[in-house]
């Protein structure tokens, strides 16, 4: 192959000095057909091969090749094949007796064909891009996996970050609602995958099937949905980047949180923080843009959708409601009847036909009973007998005030003092806990402990121009005497024989 300094030579004779091929072969010793094809290029080309080589030995077994490279498309890409496992199959189930290189040669390269290429795409103003990503976190000293909710707007680059125990759809319209709060406005497009939160089926026509509670949130604030092709998550690319970017750098190293509440006020902060950052290729920072891009955004409704899903349940013998395994109490009346569950993030509310009988925190653990025992306080008044041994009341965290009363009644009138305490308990049922404390201890204050004289004070508690007198011996003289003559019962009897009296 002949060296650049000789193509200059060559070319520089040629077409600077005017000389003809024949003299140039002649001065420099350079075979003419050389030199022809030296004039077509500027520097040497390199070798260039006009056909591809015959794969003599391989060349039977490629349309075998391209199945299998085929095939791992569709398969899980830690159980795709290897070059050296591909050579080990047509050794062993195809006879192929060649060697190692030309398989790894061809296996690459194709892998490279195989490869898609995609279009660049424009990012308009008002376009957002949704997804849940994955990352450990301690909260309240137990480790979990955290799923944040990102949305993304492609256009500004600006982000939301919000994180959950579950990524069910109560997550997803509780991020929705906190991101508006955050953007100042409602992105007029959304661009999911197709979860099943949001979606029941994907049809032949590409056709979705959309859940109620989606349809509900979309309703609520009319803003557009489109998801990506089944399979085609890069074409929401920017969240994509985002999530990663925001578990490498907000989730590094791993968080420990007292709670969900304190973990998402940290991310807020650092979505707020990220605003003053420029992206590259971008002259304004994403606060500004994010400015400009709010333009576009849709009118925040009057109220906020109410983040949760709904399932109808049963009430079973016990009073209570199943809900993912765990069990939740409801007030004794509604046994055996139906009701809805709107299920929050952290929180479960029970209804009756519009009303509200229970609000529970959620359990996210397994076969969990969740209890409130005032709901079992009517059930309490006709079994007495279950105060001790009934679950509702084993775990019961009341203050000591209450612990002292039973000791005092039962100690004074037995059987009978158990069943006044229950009459305290079911003030429960119409007072706080506080009020309540407050006339037991004042009650013992003035040394007359029982159900009438506790519900009295507590009654008489919200009066602010009521006071307790405790009237001594002295008192007591003074007041005037009041005599009350014995009905004789004899003159009803002689009214029954028709005498006057």
């Amino acid at each position: 192959m002949k060296k650049v300094f000789e193509y200059d030579l060559v070319r520089r004779m040629y077409f600077r000095e005017k000389l003809s091929k024949h003299e140039i072969s002649r001065r420099t010793g350079i075979d003419r057909r050389t030199i022809k094809k030296m004039l077509e290029y500027s520097s040497p080309p390199g070798y260039r091969q006009q056909k591809p080589r015959p794969k003599k030995k391989l060349g039977p077994f490629i349309p075998i090749i391209d199945q299998i490279l085929e095939s791992d498309r569709k398969a899980p890409r830690k159980q795709r094949h290897t070059a050296k496992r591909i050579l080990d199959r047509l050794k062993s189930e195809h006879g192929y007796d060649g060697g190692y290189t030309i398989v790894k040669d061809y296996v690459r390269d194709k892998k490279i064909r195989l490869r898609e290429v995609f279009f660049p795409l424009k990012q308009s103003p008002g376009t957002s891009q949704i997804d849940f990503g994955q990352a450990k976190v301690v909260i309240a000293g137990i480790e979990q996996q955290a799923h944040f909710l990102c949305i993304a707007l492609p256009y500004s680059d600006a982000m939301f970050l919000k994180a959950y125990p579950t990524e069910g759809f109560e997550a997803v319209a509780d991020g929705h609602v906190s991101a508006y709060k955050f953007f100042q406005g409602v992105p007029p497009e959304h661009l999911y995958d197709n979860p099943s939160t949001l979606v029941k089926e994907v049809g032949k026509d590409g056709q979705r099937d959309l859940t109620d509670d989606f349809l509900k949130l979309r309703s609520h604030y009319v803003f557009k949905s489109r998801f990506c092709n089944v399979g085609r998550p890069n074409e929401k690319g920017v969240v994509e980047g985002l999530v990663g970017y925001a578990r490498r750098n907000f989730f590094v190293p791993i968080l420990t949180f007292s709670s969900y509440k304190a973990l998402n006020d940290y991310l807020l902060r650092q979505c707020y923080n990220r605003l003053s950052l420029k992206t590259s290729g971008k002259e304004k920072n994403i606060g500004e843009l994010l400015e400009e891009e709010r333009a576009s955004f849709l009118t925040m409704p009057p109220t906020d959708f109410d983040a949760c899903r709904t399932e109808p349940r049963r009430v079973n013998s016990l009073s209570l409601v199943r809900h993912k395994n765990n069990n939740y109490s409801v007030p004794v009346r509604y046994a055996y009847r139906e009701v809805m569950v709107k299920i929050y993030v952290f929180q479960l509310k029970i209804c009756h036909k519009d009303e509200v009988i229970a609000t529970h925190r959620r359990s996210y653990l397994r076969d969990d009973f969740i209890f409130n025992p005032i709901h079992y306080l009517p059930l309490l008044e006709r079994k007495p007998g279950a105060l001790e041994g009934a679950r509702p009341f084993c775990n019961w965290e009341l203050p000591k005030s209450f612990d002292r009363l039973q000791r005092y009644l039962q100690a004074r009138f037995g059987n009978k003092g158990k069943r006044e305490y229950i009459q305290v308990l079911q003030l429960l049922r119409d007072f706080p806990m506080r009020e309540i404390r407050r006339g037991i201890e004042r009650s013992f204050e003035h040394s007359c402990v029982n159900f009438e004289t506790i519900r009295m004070l507590v009654i008489s508690g919200r009066e602010p121009n009521v006071s307790i007198l405790q009237l001594s011996e002295e008192k007591l003289q003074t007041l005037p005497k009041v005599h009350v003559e014995l009905i004789n019962i004899t003159c009803y009897a002689d009214l029954l024989s028709g005498g006057v009296l």
